[in-house]
Order: C-alpha cells, then sequence, then structure tokens
C-alpha cells in the first residue's frame, strides 16, 4: 500500500499562512445587512485560488476554516467556533476551500490569462453561493427562495467587483513574485 506524501517548501507554507490571515482580515472588514453580511471574504478566497494556484488556495482555506471551527475569531465579527459552521453562513464558510481550488484550478489551465482568472473566479464565486444559498435555504426550514433574496441577490453586483479586484491584483502579484 503506498501512502502520498505532500511536501511544502517554506515559500508555499508562508503563502498558505498569509492567506489565512487575509481571509481573517477580510471577514473582520464587514457590513452588517442582515444574517450574511457583506465582508471582503470572498475576495481573499478567490485571490488565495488565483495566486497560490488550486491546491495551495485549497490548503489555505481549509486551514482558514479549521482554524475559525476551533475558536480562533477569524471569522466575521471577530469570531469563531463550530456555531459559525453549523449557523446560517455555514455553506459560505464550507466552500471556501473549494472556491479556491476551483478559482486556481481553472486559472492554472490557462496559465493564469486573463479569460481563465475570470472564468475561474466567477466559479469559485459560483460555488460559494451554491453552497450558501442551499445551506441558508436549509436552515431557514426549506425556505429556498427567502434564502436566495437574502443571501445571494443582495451580493451579486458587489461580489462581482471583488472579483473583478482579484483578477487585476493576481495578474499585478503574479508578474512581480515570480509565482
Amino acid at each position: 500500500m503506498s501512502t502520498a506524501v505532500v511536501k511544502m517548501n517554506a515559500r508555499e507554507v508562508s503563502l498558505s499562512a498569509l492567506f489565512v490571515a487575509l481571509t481573517a482580515v477580510g471577514a473582520w472588514i464587514n457590513l452588517p445587512i442582515g444574517p450574511v453580511p457583506i465582508t471582503l471574504q470572498v475576495m481573499m478566497v478567490i485571490l488565495s485560488g488565483l495566486v497560490l494556484g488550486g491546491r495551495l488556495g485549497f490548503l489555505s482555506q481549509i486551514l482558514y476554516v479549521l482554524a475559525g471551527a476551533i475558536g480562533f475569531p477569524v471569522f466575521s465579527g471577530f469570531s469563531g467556533g463550530m456555531a459559525h459552521i453549523f449557523g446560517p453562513t455555514g455553506g459560505y464558510i464550507v466552500a471556501f476551500p473549494i472556491a479556491a481550488f476551483v478559482s486556481g484550478y481553472v486559472a492554472e489551465r490557462d496559465d493564469f490569462g486573463w479569460r481563465g482568472c475570470i472564468i475561474g473566479s466567477l466559479l469559485g464565486l459560483f460555488v460559494i453561493y451554491l453552497l450558501g444559498w442551499l445551506w441558508l435555504g436549509l436552515y431557514l426550514g426549506g425556505a429556498f427562495s427567502t434564502a436566495f433574496k437574502i443571501g445571494v441577490l443582495p451580493f451579486i453586483g458587489v461580489d462581482t467587483v471583488k472579483v473583478l479586484l482579484a483578477v487585476g491584483i493576481t495578474k499585478r502579484v503574479r508578474a512581480h513574485w515570480d509565482l
């Protein structure tokens, strides 16, 4: 039986940790508008995938979710704990690693060109919306229409801007950091 060993160099570990911290800071910058606040988390999640690639983006966001789940105050409102994972925003949070992977994976296939970054980012955003909406709908007792109205619709415009900012930042970072 073979076991896979994942080797990471110090740079990869550092960059993954950086995106855990950036996602936490993104969560702390929030505008509460209901059960789902506007934060910069989505931008940081997408940015982690685009800058680090699918594998490391996924890892950084898994670490972010785990840090919050065990109680570190990395979620919105300087909070943490399992209550957030099982609360109304839990689907969005659980979607973060998948979204980072998807955005990074698609961008990597296009050698991080504009097209791949934009498509990857939008697909990552779709993952966040889908899992967040479904979870919120279940949390609201099966009120999926209401969940869509309060958990997706108000965010489409602002999240699209965040995704485009993430793509622009990615192009500059990747050009200067030799990623």
